[in-house]
């Protein structure tokens, strides 16, 4: 069952920060970020702020349990290309995927998993990213936040394979950035639309 009361969500979130790590030189990692990748605009205690606040506003999706974790990679379109094909039979860059590690509706009981509940696994491609948010004339930051608040839908059960549900699932994605204090209008919502998301019913592996 689903959680239905109010209560403090405990979530750690583990974020591989692939695509702004240092470029390695031999076995010692370069101290200058890659030259051709900015610094990353969202650092792993911001991820870690947001997911909370999101999930506590997404607290009846959750199965109950007294904890959660979930994991976060940023990455390149080389990396999530080759996931797509491996995972969705698609071969080519994507800007995000999410791989659900439950069922959400059928929950183990609580003593049978003392450790967190895995949530499941998100993947971003930056260089996508970066790309959508120049068309659509928001920041980097914005992009991300939108991507891993889709993505974590998908970890949750939610699901577009109809425009009326990916409707209700942007508006959902653009209530959860407003809960961190980031704006995705109306009008934006609208050319998400034309996007990845109704391209193909889903991106949940």
């Amino acid at each position: 069952m689903k959680n239905a009361s109010v209560f403090p969500v405990q979530v750690e979130v583990i974020v591989q920060d692939y695509f702004f790590e240092c470029r390695q030189d031999g076995d010692e990692a370069s101290a200058n970020p890659m030259p051709d990748r900015p610094a990353s605009p969202i650092s792993q205690v911001t991820w870690e702020t947001w997911f909370h606040q999101w999930l506590e506003q997404l607290q009846a999706e959750l199965p109950s349990h007294p904890s959660y974790e979930l994991s976060l990679r940023l990455t390149d379109d080389a990396e999530i290309q080759t996931l797509n094909a491996q995972y969705r039979h698609k071969d080519q860059p994507t800007d995000v995927l999410a791989f659900a590690a439950l069922e959400v509706d059928s929950p183990q009981p609580i003593d049978e998993l003392p450790e967190p509940l895995y949530l499941g696994d998100i993947v971003i491609s930056v260089e996508t990213a970066q790309q959508q948010a120049f068309q659509l004339g928001h920041s980097l930051e914005q992009e991300l936040a939108w991507l891993a608040a889709h993505a974590l839908l998908h970890l949750l059960g939610w699901d577009h394979p109809d425009e009326i549900r990916l409707a209700r699932m942007l508006e959902q994605q653009e209530c959860l950035l407003n809960t961190v204090g980031l704006d995705i209008n109306r009008h934006q919502v609208e050319q998400l639309l034309q996007l990845e998301y109704r391209k193909s019913p889903s991106e949940e592996v």
